[in-house]
């Protein structure tokens, strides 16, 4: 399965809004961007992304508390929700979108393969939705990325 039709599905929805994204990503690595423009005429809603893979680059770019990080690591929701924010501030865009997480293949800091956590971020409002997915690195990492489109979606039909 490929995200082109949730993606293209979202544009379509940001369009209707007169809207912009960004995305935060550690767990899907350039995944959700890759996803978005991939999508034609996608430079009208889409801002840019950020792939903050290191620890130190969540707080340092997106503003991600670093006492939270201290604490909790970086696979937890309120990171996801903070990463969101982060990078709505830093491109100049109306929403965020964010992933974190443990794709695997070992656990990290406690928390199993599987761990998901999506931050979104918006002109009023911010949440996260958290997940646990199963199956292989790559599956976990492609179904965060239809996770994430869909949780913005479903966002923006409220």
């Amino acid at each position: 399965m490929t995200a082109a039709r949730p993606a293209a599905d979202l544009h379509r929805a940001l369009r209707d809004r007169g809207a912009t994204l960004a995305v935060a990503e550690s767990l899907t690595g350039g995944l959700l961007s890759a996803a978005l423009v991939d999508v034609p005429g996608a430079s009208a809603t889409y801002r840019g992304g950020v792939t903050a893979y290191a620890t130190e680059l969540k707080a340092g770019l997106l503003g991600v508390d670093e006492g939270l990080l201290a604490v909790h690591g970086p696979v937890h929701p309120v990171v996801a929700r903070q990463m969101a924010q982060g990078v709505r501030r830093l491109l100049g865009a109306d929403y965020g979108l964010a992933t974190t997480g443990v794709a695997g293949p070992a656990e990290q800091d406690g928390r199993p393969v599987g761990t998901v956590h999506l931050g979104w971020a918006g002109p009023d409002e911010a949440g996260t939705d958290s997940l646990l997915l199963s199956g292989t690195r790559e599956t976990i990492r492609q179904d965060t990325v239809q996770a994430a489109l869909q949780l913005m979606l479903g966002h923006l039909a409220r």
